[in-house]
C-alpha cells in the first residue's frame, strides 16, 4: 500500500472536502463524500469504488481498516493519509472513524427502475432534513423496497448526513429523483396501486390491502402530502392516533407501514 500523504489544512484537496458538504458544490462537481467504515464497505460490496479515500488511523475503530484501504487502492482508488486534526477538520461525525471517500455522483433516474412482478415501492415527497431521508432508505431496505422514489426533494440523496442515515443503503437500494408529477405517472404506468398516509382517511392501514403491486406514499415533515398527492392517490389510509400529538415523524410513520405490508405478504 502506498499512499500519499497530506501535512497541511491548506491542501487543495482538503479544501475541496469541505465544499464537498455544500449542495452546491457536490452538483457541480458531480462528487460526493462517503465517510465511515461500514458506508465505503457497503459501497465497495455494490461495485462502487471511492475515487479518492482519505484515511487517519490514529481514528480507527476496529482492525479491519487495512483491508479496506488496500481494496479501495487494487480496484483503482487513490489513498490520502492526513494526521488526526486534519481529518477532525475534514470529518462531519462527532466521533470520526478515520475513513472519508470521494466518489462520483450517479444518475437516479426512473429509466433505471426496474420492478418485479409484484412490486413494493416507496414514494416520498419533499422530505426536508437529511437524516429522514437516510432514515427512509434503511427502512426500505429492512422492508425488502424495490425501489424509492423521491419526488420534489428538498434535500438530495447525495448528501453526506443522508450517506451517514442510511448506513450505506445509497448504494444498494434502486432510487429514483423525479418531480412529483413524475412519480405519478410512474406509478400510473406501472399499474401500481397508490397508497397515501393522510390523517384525514377514514381507512386504517391495517385494514388496507397491501399484498399487491403497492407504491407507499408519503409526505414532507412538515405539510404532510400535497394536495396533488391526495388527489391522485388510489387508496388514503391513516395511522391511528390516540394521543395529543396529531402526527408521526415520517420515518416512524413509514416503517409502521412498511412492515404492515411486509406482514401482509408473508
Amino acid at each position: 500500500m502506498s499512499p500519499l500523504t497530506i501535512t497541511s489544512s491548506q491542501n487543495p484537496r482538503i479544501k475541496n472536502l469541505i465544499r464537498l458538504r455544500d449542495k452546491r458544490h457536490r452538483d457541480r462537481q458531480k462528487r460526493f463524500l462517503i465517510e465511515g467504515y461500514r458506508e465505503n464497505k457497503r459501497a465497495l460490496a455494490r461495485g462502487f469504488v471511492p475515487e479518492e479515500l482519505f484515511f487517519c488511523p490514529e481514528w480507527f475503530l476496529g482492525e479491519n481498516e487495512k483491508d479496506l484501504l488496500a481494496e479501495v487502492e487494487e480496484r483503482g482508488g487513490t489513498l490520502f493519509s492526513v494526521p488526526k486534526h486534519i481529518f477532525a477538520k475534514i470529518s462531519y461525525r462527532d466521533r470520526p472513524d478515520g475513513l472519508l471517500g470521494v466518489g462520483a455522483q450517479w444518475e437516479a433516474a426512473l429509466s433505471s427502475i426496474c420492478l418485479p412482478e409484484n412490486p413494493l415501492v416507496l414514494v416520498v415527497e419533499s422530505i426536508e432534513k437529511p437524516g429522514n431521508l437516510g432514515t427512509l432508505l434503511r427502512a426500505a431496505d429492512a422492508a425488502g423496497v424495490d425501489a424509492l422514489i423521491v419526488g420534489d426533494p428538498v434535500t438530495d440523496i447525495f448528501n453526506p448526513n443522508v450517506v451517514r442515515a442510511s448506513t450505506g443503503v445509497l448504494f444498494s437500494m434502486p432510487v429514483a429523483v423525479c418531480s412529483t408529477e413524475e412519480a405519478i405517472a410512474f406509478c400510473q404506468s406501472k399499474e401500481l396501486t397508490t397508497v397515501a398516509t393522510t390523517p384525514a382517511a377514514e381507512t386504517l392501514y391495517t385494514d388496507a390491502d397491501l399484498s399487491g403491486r403497492i407504491a407507499i406514499v408519503m409526505g414532507s415533515e412538515q405539510y404532510g402530502l400535497t394536495e396533488r398527492w391526495l388527489e391522485a392517490a388510489n387508496l388514503p389510509v391513516r395511522i391511528p392516533m390516540a394521543g395529543q400529538a396529531d402526527s408521526l415523524n415520517v420515518a416512524m410513520a413509514t416503517v409502521i407501514t412498511l412492515f404492515e405490508a411486509v406482514r401482509q405478504r408473508g
